[in-house]
């Protein structure tokens, strides 16, 4: 670990060389490159200077110790002694998180696809609720969430919603909530007050660049149709709305909720270009499965990820057993405590896999 951490401290020594150069400053492309390279490097480095100096600081204790006579001055040293090695220790545990490899995705935008399961209009009720939460916890943290498609089902409902998150580190999160999510309450449309349970799908796939996965226009089929239910002026007068059909793989994309033709055909391509490209993600998951089971948001869409009980008051992630008696607050966008907690959790697995194979 300190021979990697030694490196970092030299890499970095040398990016700040490289920016301080005109010429490298006139690149820009290149001086971007090194600046995203020194903040990701810059953290690790900090906290190792610092165990460094908590080293020092043991070392020169310890010394002075050994040769020390006067009892209150032994006191503080040995008070100094104890202190910098309780911080020695916790920097040791934070840099072995810090150099835990990383997502590649993890800085990218995300689209979140919220499907309703089993439970008919409940569970569409319950999708534009989980789509709500979504929201409120986007605009919690300064992101901003677009819309692409929307299947309403009459009664304030979502069958089917696709929108995008813009904000950096967005997968980093929000990736731990793809899943089936479980609701259980009593529905508004059930007179007999029982209690019924629901259930709706959510993906989180990262956004998609070119440079990401490379997709073949050859391969795409497009239609255009007039767009239906709520619009603007002109939305449902002119042939705006797109149907984008993938060939290979049969998957149908529809967008309408611009009013230009071409803007629909780009959200539905950055639609069909992330699925795609998580599709390659989930190979790559399945050929490491051992290694998948053994981490906290796996992403597999089967897996039931949480319950919401109304009656209760409850919200109970599955996968790390947690349970916040705040629904409402949950639903109302306050999702941190749950998030960090998964990160928190899969930090610990990945740390344990790592020791392990050591």
């Amino acid at each position: 670990m300190f021979d990697k951490l030694d490196d970092i401290s030299i890499r970095l020594e040398e990016i700040l060389r490289q920016l301080a150069q005109p010429d490298v400053a006139a690149d820009s492309a290149r001086f971007q490159k090194l600046m995203k390279e020194q903040a990701e490097l810059q953290p690790i480095a900090d906290a190792y200077q610092e165990y460094k100096n908590n080293r020092q600081v043991i070392e020169d204790s310890i010394s002075m110790l050994e040769g020390e006579k006067d009892d209150e001055m032994r006191e503080m040293l040995k008070e100094e002694l104890f202190d910098a090695k309780k911080q020695t220790e916790q920097l040791e545990d934070k840099l072995k998180l810090l150099l835990l490899p990383k997502d590649p995705n993890d800085h990218k935008n995300v689209i979140v696809e919220i499907r309703a399961g089993a439970g008919g209009d409940e569970a569409a009720l319950f999708a534009a609720e989980v789509y709500r939460m979504y929201v409120k916890y986007a605009e919690n943290r300064n992101w901003r969430t677009e819309m692409i498609s929307v299947n309403e089902n009459g009664i304030g409902g979502f069958k089917e919603v696709t929108f995008m998150i813009n904000g950096t580190g967005a997968y980093s999160r929000m990736k731990y909530e793809s899943g089936v999510h479980r609701v259980q309450r009593v529905p508004e449309t059930e007179s007999g007050g029982r209690i019924h349970t629901s259930t709706i799908t959510v993906a989180i796939m990262p956004e998609a660049e070119e440079i990401d996965f490379h997709l073949d226009m050859k391969d795409c089929k497009f239609d255009v149709f007039r767009a239906s239910g709520n619009g603007g002026q002109c939305v449902n007068t002119t042939d705006s709305a797109v149907r984008l059909t993938h060939i290979p793989t049969g998957i149908v994309i529809s967008c309408q909720d611009e009013k230009s033709q071409l803007k629909n055909k780009d959200k539905a391509l950055k639609v069909l270009r992330s699925r795609l490209y998580d599709m390659e993600l989930e190979k790559q998951h399945d050929a490491e499965a051992e290694a998948r089971r053994s981490q906290v948001g796996s992403g597999d869409r089967s897996e039931k990820i949480r319950t919401y009980n109304f009656p209760q008051g409850r919200v109970t992630d599955h996968r790390i057993k947690l349970t916040l008696h705040k629904l409402q607050e949950v639903l109302d966008g306050d999702l941190d405590d749950l998030i960090d907690s998964l990160i928190a959790a899969d930090q610990s697995a990945k740390l344990s896999s790592l020791e392990n194979t050591a």
